[in-house]
Parts: C-alpha cells; sequence; structure tokens
C-alpha cells in the first residue's frame, strides 16, 4: 500500500484549515491510499488526531511513502520535511505578507518570512503542488513549482447541517452586520468598522456589528478596541472571541449581511459559510476573494467607508438584489461541494504518486 502522510504545523477544532486536514486524510484513506497526520502541535478535541511530526520513522518497510506539508507559515515541521528523503507533495494554504503583520506582530512576521523562505526552498524537493486557490497557485508557479492543481480548502456542508445553531444567539429587528476571522491585521476589521460607523450615521442608526473570532494579535486587537470606544459604538459592535460551531452558526443565521474588507485572503471559507447561511455579501476585492466569491455578492474594488456603506445599504433595502445574491450564492457553493474537491484531490495525486497498492 502507498502512503502519503500529511505534516501541519497545527491542528486545531473551529479551523478551516484544520477541518481540511481531516478530509484530505478522509479521502486519501477512502481511496486506498495509508494517510496519517503529523503536527508540531495538535490542540484541544483534536490533541490525538494528529502524531508528534519528529516521532515519523520513515513508515512501513518497503511501503512507497510521500510526505504532504501544508505551507501557512514558518514551521520547524518544513524543515523535518526538507531535510527527509520520501518524495513531497506542497499543499499551499497562502503566507500572509509579512508586511500586513510587522506593525503589530514582530515575532508573526517573522514567522511568515520564515514561511516563504521555507516554501520556496521546497520547491527543489517537491513533485507537485496543490494550491485552495488559483490565486495560491500562482504564488507556486512563481516560485518554480511545476506541476501544480487546484484543490479548494474543503467544507463539510454536511456537518453544518448536523450542527444546530446556539439558542442563546438571537435575532432582533436591527439591521446585523457579520464578519467571521481571526482578529488580526490583515483581515482588516479596522475597515469594517469605518464602513460600519458611517452607514449608521447615513442609513440606520440601530445597526449592530458582530465580529466572530479569536485573535491572534493582542496589540491590534487592543487598537480595535480603543477605536470603537472613541466612536462611541461600545454598545453596538461586539468582538465575540473564539466560538464553537454551534455559536458560529447561530451568528450567520442571526445576521443580514456579510461584510469583508480584508487585504489578503489566500482562500476565505466564511464566504462559503455566508452562502450556505444564505447571507448576502459584500467583500473588497482583494488577493483571493473574486475567484471564490464568483458572482455571490457585490464585490468591491476600493473599500473607503462610504462606499462599503452604500453597498451594505443596496443589500439591505433592496429585495430583488438580496434574492439575487442569495441564489447565487447558493448556485457558488455548490462548485465547492466536498465530493468535487475531493475527486480533484485524487486525480491530482494519483498521476504523481501512482494508484493505492
Amino acid at each position: 500500500m502507498t502512503a502519503i502522510h500529511q505534516f501541519v504545523p497545527t491542528l486545531a477544532p473551529h479551523d478551516a484549515v484544520g477541518m481540511h486536514y481531516l478530509a484530505v486524510q478522509d479521502a486519501l484513506r477512502d481511496a486506498g491510499y495509508r494517510s496519517d497526520i503529523y503536527a508540531f502541535e495538535a490542540k484541544g478535541s483534536l490533541a490525538k488526531a494528529a502524531r508528534p511530526y519528529a516521532s515519523f520513522d520513515g513508515g512501513a518497510r518497503g511501503e512507497p511513502t510521500w510526505l504532504l506539508y501544508h505551507s501557512s507559515i514558518g514551521s520547524a515541521v518544513a524543515d523535518f520535511v526538507n531535510a527527509r528523503d520520501e518524495p513531497v507533495i506542497v499543499d499551499y494554504h497562502n503566507i500572509t505578507p509579512a508586511e500586513l503583520a510587522a506593525r503589530w506582530e514582530p515575532a508573526v512576521a517573522g514567522m511568515l518570512m520564515k514561511g516563504r523562505r521555507q516554501l520556496a526552498d521546497l520547491e527543489a524537493r517537491t513533485s507537485l503542488g496543490l494550491a485552495d486557490s488559483a490565486y495560491n497557485a500562482a504564488e507556486l508557479e512563481a516560485l518554480g513549482y511545476t506541476p501544480t492543481a487546484v484543490v479548494p480548502i474543503m467544507l463539510d456542508v454536511a456537518a453544518m447541517e448536523s450542527t444546530p445553531p446556539d439558542p442563546r444567539v438571537t435575532r432582533d429587528d436591527r439591521t446585523t452586520w457579520l464578519f467571521v476571522g481571526r482578529i488580526a491585521a490583515n483581515k482588516a476589521q479596522h475597515d469594517i468598522i469605518k464602513s460600519f460607523a458611517v452607514y449608521r450615521r447615513l442609513y440606520d442608526p440601530r445597526a449592530r456589528l458582530r465580529l466572530v473570532g479569536g485573535s491572534s494579535s493582542h496589540a491590534y486587537e487592543h487598537t480595535l478596541i480603543e477605536f470603537i470606544r472613541a466612536l462611541g459604538l461600545e454598545d453596538v459592535v461586539e468582538l465575540t472571541g473564539e466560538v464553537g460551531e454551534a455559536e458560529k452558526m447561530a451568528y450567520f443565521e442571526t445576521s443580514d449581511v456579510y461584510v469583508v474588507c480584508s487585504e489578503h485572503e489566500g482562500f476565505c471559507v466564511p464566504l462559503l459559510e455566508a452562502m450556505y447561511h444564505r447571507v448576502p455579501i459584500v467583500a473588497y476585492g482583494a488577493t483571493a476573494i473574486p475567484e471564490t466569491l464568483g458572482d455571490a455578492g457585490l464585490v468591491l474594488s476600493v473599500k473607503d467607508a462610504p462606499t462599503v456603506a452604500e453597498a451594505v445599504q443596496r443589500v439591505c433595502s433592496d429585495s430583488t438584489l438580496r434574492t439575487q445574491l442569495v441564489e447565487a450564492g447558493t448556485r457558488r457553493l455548490a462548485d465547492f461541494d466536498i465530493a468535487k474537491s475531493r475527486a480533484k484531490l485524487l486525480a491530482a495525486i494519483e498521476p504523481v504518486v501512482g494508484p493505492p497498492r
């Protein structure tokens, strides 16, 4: 039997990339490959789903073995993989440009720079480059990776369907903006807050905003809190912190519009979650956002606060437009059906690795 073992920096619950690792493992095992996950760290409920990366000893004697490394930040795991003799596949989830983190978290910026150096170093060892989006694949190709293939992050809609929303998160008659993602400078929550303040002043003084997700930058989070206070929005802007799946479901279910102002996204899974929950989307068209979104939202070429506020007002006041966007989202979500992504994964891997033996 051929083995394709995954090597990852972190495996954590409530993380889209972490769920992708598990979905890839299921796809490989179902196809007949042996596949385990090796991680620098595995957290929480997934602590036993991965083995320590340094414990890998080459696998079963005489078994063809490939190492599938997932690249998203600098990690000792990348150096470990690069130093081994087994052939390598790289799955690139994009690395945020260091300059977007340097002002707020210099140590994180250093890890991002390291990740890009490691990605370049791995090219000579890699037989196949996988990427979540064509945007990410273009970065691999610029580094010399060939061949490459696009395999979107796998979103398990069935798992969402089986997760009831948390009843503690409720809807009221206020217009509710939503964004889901880490508190981090590249997510540009400050631009959402600015746009929201203009929207309240020009269109709806009763509106509220929910920013859902844990923080990866204490400095940026503290600045957001101070900014919210300076604008007098403490009672209508909620920073929820990290939430479970049921809570996240409920935040989508009780929102009127999903707003994205990110400077950098390699795919942006929450866009698909918004489509699933039939929440219309207004998004700044940076990096991979237009590719993931397709025609399932209003894509803005600029994100100054009046423009974003006006776009949200259109979505919230024009029922015909809202219906069009929601229906387009349903169609677009079907393009990311997990069965299609599994098929793309296997179609990319088998010509390089060969069939299971």
